[in-house]
């Protein structure tokens, strides 16, 4: 069965079909949003109209108006598009950079909690270091020299795993009281500036900007 030219006058020829599978792609693939290609079809038809009116005019003198009016519709149409299609594309912008953002801190703070459990063997061994005055550690025996050494390489090491991974300890006496660092406990007069830290009653730690455990301290008043 043979087909009439004039029945397919109106159907898209086979260029425009490759051109419309070739934006179907894009938008499956993600290199094309479907706002942008709504925003390229106004545009191409906002061209064909430009291009339509000496044609038209010959033909019906009358379609001028009518013409002009659709371009503005198609300008006002496309505008619209090209607005919606930067937004969808910024929306994706920020949803990236947010996700971006949550990787980055999820590495950086995977191990607070490991973090928080592990201060407490952190005290112990330095209230065991710190009971333990110069005239003790002569009386030893070697065999408790030796284990004293251990434990000062014990904590020696912690220390070095919790810098490796970011954790750092509160700065003490001298340093100026930071309320986001410090506990203040209680006020003392001391040799240090007033304001500042005079003592550490227990040593605070931080994990990159976040304050693992405040510091508890004795704020100096001053000379006496």
């Amino acid at each position: 069965m043979s087909i009439d030219p004039k029945d397919t006058a109106g159907l898209p020829s086979d260029a425009e079909l490759d051109a419309l599978q070739a934006q179907i792609d894009d938008v499956l693939k993600g290199k094309a949003s479907p706002e942008a290609l709504a925003a390229q079809e106004a545009e191409k038809d906002m061209d064909a109209a430009k291009e339509a009116p000496s044609d038209a005019q010959d033909d019906n003198p009358d379609a001028g108006p009518a013409l002009v009016a659709r371009i503005a519709e198609l300008e006002t149409e496309m505008a619209a598009m090209k607005d919606q299609a930067l937004r969808a594309m910024a929306d994706a912008e920020n949803v990236k950079k947010r996700a971006e953002r949550e990787m980055v801190a999820a590495r950086a703070y995977a191990v607070e909690r490991f973090a928080v459990d592990m201060l407490s063997i952190s005290d112990n061994l330095g209230r065991a270091l710190l009971g333990l005055d110069d005239k003790a550690r002569e009386d030893m025996g070697a065999n408790a020299k030796s284990l004293l050494e251990g434990i000062e390489l014990t904590e020696k090491e912690l220390m070095a795993v919790f810098a490796r991974h970011g954790i750092k300890a509160v700065p003490g006496v001298g340093s100026k009281f930071d309320p986001k660092l410090h506990q203040a406990v209680a006020q003392v007069p001391s040799s240090e500036a007033k304001g500042d830290v005079a003592n550490v009653m227990q040593t605070g730690f931080t994990l990159g900007d976040r304050t693992l455990r405040a510091a508890m301290v004795a704020v100096s008043t001053g000379p006496a």
